[in-house]
């Protein structure tokens, strides 16, 4: 099939941005009014519903738009990376249905209910198969420009689909360095501050990664810390200690993309241990600039131990993702692969293999 247009790409991306931002509002409603909140029909629901409508009729649209391609349209004429997204039309339909059974039957959830309802998680895959078609189309076509723009748009919005069902451990909410430690209190630390850094490095490094994988992309970084912290503070109103947070976090993000792109100029794409190092650097400078904010907005309790040491352990994180994240390394020039050969094959000097 003829891969996507850039100007496909960018119209999905506007929809599924309208998609995700029906989801922020959803999760406002179920975080600041939910004794208003009566069943499935409201206008919170309206506002996701639309958007997903509208991006799922675009994704079918352009395919149908191929059939000369192909008569069997909705079989083979999807463009590169919109096949995943028609599948993600097809769970958050289906997951809709079992969402609205769900609230007409056992009502609305509240707090962690909701982060764990199966309809919510089902949902939420379905949304992000959706609308990462663009990244998708972007990695097959390999383009700069617009096309760099609608891909590292995309990888944004994949990082903020799942923040509405992760808010419980996010460190971009979380006050903890704040307050002073103590016998009494080191668990509590551990479990609302410590582990909020660490599940909230997976969710910002992965996509980061993503991004970084082939070259570096200008602003991929800041891009997904801000998505992630625009989403998940918009859903408790922007309380200042956290949003002064962020607003650290986003600069040690701009920080690292500047620190990776010259790292790329002066080592190059294929240098030995590039991803690991970006993982590290991104993530250490992300929470660097985070505890900072929090210094500046409420003054930090923690230990010197205790802050340094979480931000080293989610760099190592960060590095450990980016060991996953590379390629294999190719085969030295000249080698050959050694086959195994056939059982009881072997050559003039009796070797059983090549």
């Amino acid at each position: 099939m003829p891969p996507a247009s850039r100007r496909e790409d960018l119209v999905t991306l506007l929809l599924s941005t309208c998609l995700i931002g029906g989801a922020l509002a959803d999760g406002w409603a179920h975080t600041n009014v939910i004794e208003t909140i009566e069943g499935f029909f409201t206008p919170w629901h309206g506002l996701l519903y639309a958007g997903f409508t509208g991006t799922a009729a675009w994704t079918f649209w352009v395919a149908y738009r191929r059939r000369a391609h192909a008569p069997r349209w909705w079989r083979d004429g999807w463009p590169a990376g919109y096949r995943v997204g028609a599948l993600g039309v097809v769970v958050f339909a289906a997951a809709a249905l079992a969402d609205l059974t769900w609230h007409e039957t056992l009502g609305v959830e509240v707090g962690l209910d909701a982060s764990f309802s199966p309809s919510h998680l089902l949902l939420d895959g379905g949304a992000l198969l959706l609308v990462t078609s663009p990244l998708r189309s972007w990695w097959h076509t390999g383009e700069g420009g617009l096309r760099t723009v609608t891909g590292v748009g995309a990888a944004t919005l994949a990082a903020m689909t799942p923040t509405i069902l992760l808010s419980h451990s996010s460190a971009l909410l979380t006050t903890a360095p704040t307050r002073p430690l103590g016998p009494p209190a080191e668990q509590q630390a551990a479990l609302l501050g410590v582990d909020a850094y660490l599940v909230t490095t997976v969710l910002l490094v992965v996509p980061f990664l993503l991004l970084h994988r082939r070259r570096a992309a200008p602003v991929a970084g800041t891009a997904v810390v801000a998505g992630v912290a625009l989403f998940t503070l918009g859903m408790y109103e922007f309380p200042v200690s956290q949003t002064v947070a962020a607003v650290g976090a986003v600069g040690g993000a701009a920080v690292a993309d500047g620190v990776l792109h010259r790292l790329d100029a002066v080592r190059g794409p294929a240098a030995a241990l590039r991803l690991p190092l970006a993982g590290a650097v991104f993530t250490g400078l992300v929470w660097s600039g985070h505890l900072v904010g929090l210094a500046l907005a409420d003054g930090l309790r923690w230990t010197p131990e205790v802050a340094t040491g979480t931000v080293t352990l989610s760099a190592i994180v960060g590095a450990v993702l980016g060991g996953l994240a590379a390629r294999p390394a190719a085969p030295a020039p000249g080698t050959r692969p050694v086959v195994p050969a056939p059982a009881g094959a072997a050559d003039d000097r009796g070797d059983r293999y090549p």
